[in-house]
């Protein structure tokens, strides 16, 4: 059968012997992903002309790298648009196989490299910072260092305050900004701890002005929730899938990481509860609304490709993986506000939170119910949600004076 399933991908007796075992297992590999037919002929014929050209070189499978793979491609008459992307693909299977030595990177011992991965551990170990905010503070940093040192050897004792005020402030401020000075503060924290410095530089960095409170926070009103949802054609596959992640961000609150990196592991159907990877790598169990179960159930009975990958939601076409990251869910809700003609401010995932959120104090909850739901871990969070509460400010607004100051 297994045999068949190969010819019929094109795979012969005319395959090179040396590279036989490793293309079938290749095949397999992309039939897993979910690649179409056409597809894994299409690549599955490219390998094996790689396999012959590796012959008329006398060269052994064991040898392909990233230098004969641009060879190959320099030599051959027409190359299509996904070549290269299918190489790298075999390239990584064989060395996943052990057949291919993983690739040699540069190994960089410099001391701006050392003190960085030195940084990066203390991110990850001590401070549990997730790998994306991880990179942000890293590039920060690193920049800091190379804009100061220069060619000059790097001396973190010689830093001073004047460095790091004359850096931030060379940019207009900007949310970023705001970033790149929690990273600073973080990064002399820790040379501090480590003893590279004497002095507590992190009370040096400048503050940039972050007015938090100064605007109300974009929300939808709860029949705008509504047409949002129901804009999603739970007729498709697809539909179904954008419908189970939209209910998750509007009747949970979760952000768009935790919505990515939920497992199939992380629901108990049983007790009717989910878990929810949050910031911070700390989890919490929030229970499962009746609708927002049904969703869920019906998509992963009926739509969820069969794949390795233990995410809940997974791409629809091959290869066949958990999300990229959570863009991929403002992709989604930006979408979904577009097939209900709708057109707010804001049009990220973070949109149905805030909804949520200013739903709920609407509602009568009190801000520490709110901030329990959200699962903020310090209350001034959600103290922003105070300002959608026109109601209740009113209450507090002094009357205008008619007759002028007496």
């Amino acid at each position: 059968m297994l045999e068949s399933s190969f010819q019929k991908h094109g795979i012969s007796k005319r395959c090179p012997d040396a590279l036989a075992a490793e293309l079938q297992t290749f095949t397999t590999s992309l039939i897993e992903q979910g690649y179409a037919d056409m597809t894994v002929r299409v690549k599955v014929k490219l390998v094996m002309s790689v396999g012959k050209w590796l012959k008329r070189n006398r060269l052994a499978v064991a040898d392909l790298a990233e230098p004969l793979v641009e060879a190959f491609l320099k030599r051959k008459c027409q190359m299509r648009k996904g070549d290269l992307r299918t190489l790298q693909q075999f390239l990584e299977h064989l060395r996943r196989q052990n057949v291919v030595p993983p690739r040699s990177l540069p190994c960089d011992k410099s001391p701006l490299a050392h003190i960085l991965n030195r940084y990066e551990a203390y991110l990850r170990i001590e401070r549990g910072l997730v790998a994306h905010t991880i990179e942000e503070y890293q590039c920060f940093v690193r920049k800091f260092l190379q804009d100061r040192f220069r060619s000059r050897p790097l001396f973190l004792k010689a830093l001073k305050a004047s460095d790091i005020s004359d850096f931030i402030l060379r940019p207009k401020p900007s949310k970023r900004a705001q970033l790149m000075t929690t990273a600073f503060r973080s990064f002399f924290r820790f040379l501090l701890e480590k003893g590279e410095l004497q002095a507590d530089l992190a009370t040096s960095v400048p503050t940039v002005a972050n007015w938090r409170l100064s605007t109300v926070p974009k929300y939808l009103t709860p029949k705008e929730v509504e047409l949002v949802l129901k804009a999603c054609d739970r007729r498709t596959a697809v539909g179904r899938r954008d419908y189970a992640i939209l209910l998750l961000l509007a009747r949970l609150g979760l952000r768009a990481g935790e919505v990515v990196a939920l497992q199939l592991g992380d629901i108990d159907w049983r007790a009717g509860e989910i878990l929810v990877r949050g910031k911070g790598l700390l989890h919490d169990r929030m229970p499962l609304p009746a609708d927002v179960g049904g969703a869920l159930a019906s998509y992963l009975r009926r739509d969820r490709p069969s794949c390795q990958s233990r995410r809940v939601f997974v791409c629809t076409k091959a290869p066949r993986r958990g999300f990229a990251g959570p863009s991929t869910l403002t992709t989604i809700v930006r979408r979904a506000l577009e097939r209900a003609n709708l057109h707010p401010g804001f049009k990220g995932a973070h949109l149905l939170r805030h909804s949520l959120a200013t739903s709920m104090l609407r509602s009568g909850a009190s801000m520490g119910e709110i901030g329990e739901v959200l699962r903020h871990r310090a209350a001034n969070t959600t103290e922003i949600y105070a300002k959608v509460d026109f109601e209740g400010l009113r209450s507090l607004a002094q009357p205008w004076p008619i007759g002028g100051v007496q």
